[in-house]
C-alpha cells in the first residue's frame, strides 16, 4: 500500500466535479544506483516507505489521515449496501488479467439477476462501454493520475446508479496490484484475478492483494499448457501468503469453471440476504 499515492484528478464519466484526491508518489529516494550487485530494500521503516525529507512519523500521520477519511466513506457505502441487501464484489488485479472479459461472461451468465457495474481505469471508457453491452448499467470512474478507486468515488457512483434490492454490485479496480489492496471502498469482499500468464510467483511479490482478497479466480486455465506454467504451484504460493483464500481455477474463453464461480456469487448474494432479512 502506498502511504502518498498520486490519486488526483478522479472523475465521474460525464461529471467534472473538481474532487481532489490528490497525494504525489516519489521516486527520488537520493540513493546512488550506480551499484550494480547489491539489492536495495525500501519501505522498511514503521511507514513501510520513505520519502526525502519525511520523518517516518510524519508519513504515518499522512496515511493515518487519508485512510481515516477513506474508511467513512467506505462505511457509509457499506451502510447503502446493507440496506439494499446488495452484495458488492471488488475486483482486482494487474492490468491484463482478463477481468473485464471475464466480467462480461459473468453478467450474461446472471442473466436477469439485477446488477450494476462500477468501471474504474486512469483514462477512456472502453470497459464501461464493454459493459454496457450486455445490458448492464455500468458507470465509468476514470481516475486520471490515480492509481486505484476510493471510497469517495464508489459512493459518488453509487448514487448514479440507483442499485435495486438484493442486487450484484461488480466494481472493477484500477488494473494495479499494490494501491486497491489498501483501500476499503465498503465492498463485501475483495476478488482478485490473476491469469496464468502472469506467473506463479505473483502472489509472492505481492501478497497485500492476495492477503486482502478473500477468493482468488486463476483465469486463462485454457493457456496453461502453453505457458509452462504449474497451476498447482499458484494456489499454494496463494495459500502460502493467504492461508485461508479460496481459489477457483476458470476460463472466460472456455467456460470452465464458471459454474464455481457463479455458485459462489450467488450463495454470497444469498446468505447477505438472509442476514439482512434478519436484521
Amino acid at each position: 500500500m502506498c502511504t502518498v499515492c498520486g490519486c488526483g484528478d478522479a472523475k465521474l464519466e460525464g461529471h467534472d466535479h473538481g474532487h481532489s484526491h490528490a497525494h504525489t508518489h516519489t521516486h527520488d529516494h537520493g540513493h546512488d544506483h550506480g551499484h550494480h550487485h547489491h539489492d536495495m530494500h525500501f519501505g522498511t521503516g514503521p511507514a513501510g516507505v520513505e520519502v526525502p525529507g519525511m520523518s517516518q512519523e510524519r508519513l504515518i500521520e499522512i496515511e493515518t489521515g487519508i485512510m481515516a477519511k477513506n474508511d467513512r466513506y467506505a462505511d457509509a457505502n457499506r451502510a447503502v449496501l446493507a440496506g439494499l441487501g446488495a452484495f458488492a464484489v471488488n475486483l482486482v488485479s494487474s492490468p491484463g488479467s482478463g477481468k473485464t472479459t471475464l466480467l462480461c461472461k459473468t453478467i450474461e451468465a446472471l442473466g436477469d439477476q439485477p446488477l450494476a457495474v462500477i468501471e474504474g481505469d486512469q483514462q477512456t471508457t472502453n470497459d464501461a462501454d464493454r459493459i454496457r453491452a450486455t445490458g448492464a448499467p455500468a458507470i465509468q470512474v476514470n481516475t486520471g493520475k490515480g492509481c486505484h478507486l476510493d471510497g469517495h468515488m464508489v459512493g459518488h457512483a453509487m448514487e448514479h446508479l440507483k442499485l435495486a434490492q438484493n442486487s450484484f454490485l461488480f466494481i472493477e479496480n484500477v488494473g494495479n496490484l499494490v494501491c486497491p489492496a489498501g483501500f476499503d471502498l465498503g465492498e463485501d469482499c475483495k476478488v482478485a484475478i490473476l491469469s496464468v500468464t502472469e506467473g506463479e510467483d505473483k502472489p509472492l511479490k505481492y501478497p497485500d492483494m492476495f492477503t486482502a482478497s478473500r477468493l482468488a479466480l486463476l483465469n486463462k486455465v485454457d493457456l496453461a499448457p502453453y505457458c509452462d506454467v504449474d497451476l498447482d504451484l499458484y494456489e499454494a504460493n496463494l495459500r502460502r501468503v493467504n492461508p485461508g483464500i479460496e481459489v477457483i481455477r476458470v476460463s472466460a474463453r472456455t467456460g470452465e469453471g464458471m459454474d464455481s464461480w457463479l455458485n459462489w456469487l450467488t450463495g454470497s448474494l444469498t446468505r447477505k440476504t438472509a442476514r439482512t432479512a434478519a436484521e
